[in-house]
């Protein structure tokens, strides 16, 4: 409406005048907030920590939200060019997770291929303690998230219960109530109502959030366990040479004890 006026009324429009124009909020936006403020008001001293707790919460989604998001779209890339290279150059492949170190994913793959020339069990003993620390990383704010799904909803009770004691305690007992005071009370035990309406949204929140990332968790684990066999595989097969060089598998026992028995018995023949 205001942009209108503007040009109706012929007056040159610049950049401070639409900045102006568009921070005008509008009478319906300023009568929602000031409700929004009033019921939230209502509730009493326990929505303050509520809301510090849905802050924390909305925190810990944006945080770790941009951790997967930087980690799933580079993750793959990253894998097929180690395994590519691994099978070719293993400077190479280290070259390339030494690049991506500052992922899960690259530093995973760079703890087995910066050592020299580990044996296979050394190899698979790297990546398994490498993929325990990266884990313990990816966990980073689930116990704030099983924290607020705790609290929240015992802070809503609680405010409803110490709201329906103020409540009760201003009644007045007997029939000399009036209608003002019934209407009061109604009124009062509806906002005593708002914590519990108001914990119970934040720790459905909070739960929401801490599922969608459990649940990246634990296909998280279920790759690094994929890639660093593959990994394994490669080494094993392209790039490990015993030190003592190649030596042929020992004989099974019975094997062994047939032989010994033959040789006796050729040992005796030829006597």
């Amino acid at each position: 409406m205001g942009f209108l006026i503007l040009v109706r009324s012929g007056l040159y429009i610049t950049p401070m005048n639409l900045f102006y124009f568009l921070l005008e909020t509008p009478p319906e936006v300023v009568e929602t907030q000031t409700r929004i403020i009033d019921e939230f008001l209502k509730g009493g001293p326990v929505m303050w920590p509520l809301l510090g707790l849905s802050v924390l919460t909305l925190t810990a989604a944006l945080e770790r939200g941009w951790f997967w998001l930087r980690l799933i779209s580079q993750e793959d890339r990253i894998v097929n060019d180690v395994l590519e290279a691994s099978r070719y150059d293993l400077s190479k492949a280290l070259e390339i997770a030494e690049y991506a170190r500052h992922l899960t994913i690259g530093r995973f793959l760079l703890a087995p291929l910066q050592l020299r020339q580990p044996s296979p069990e050394t190899f698979r003993l790297a990546m398994e303690a490498a993929a325990d620390k990266e884990f313990i990383k990816m966990r980073r704010g689930d116990k704030l998230l099983e924290t607020v799904i705790a609290v929240a909803p015992l802070l809503g009770l609680l405010g409803t219960v110490t709201g329906l004691i103020s409540t009760f305690d201003n009644l007045t007992v007997g029939g000399g109530g009036s209608a003002d005071e019934a209407t009061r009370a109604a009124s009062g035990i509806g906002a005593a109502l708002l914590t519990t309406a108001a914990g119970m949204v934040v720790a459905i929140m909070a739960l929401l959030v801490f599922r969608v990332f459990v649940t990246l968790q634990a296909q998280q684990m279920d790759y690094f366990s994929r890639v660093g066999s593959e990994l394994e595989l490669i080494y094993r097969q392209i790039w490990y040479e015993p030190a003592d060089g190649t030596i042929p598998p020992p004989l099974p026992v019975a094997t062994i004890a047939t032989t010994d028995g033959a040789a006796s018995r050729d040992n005796r023949s030829q006597r």
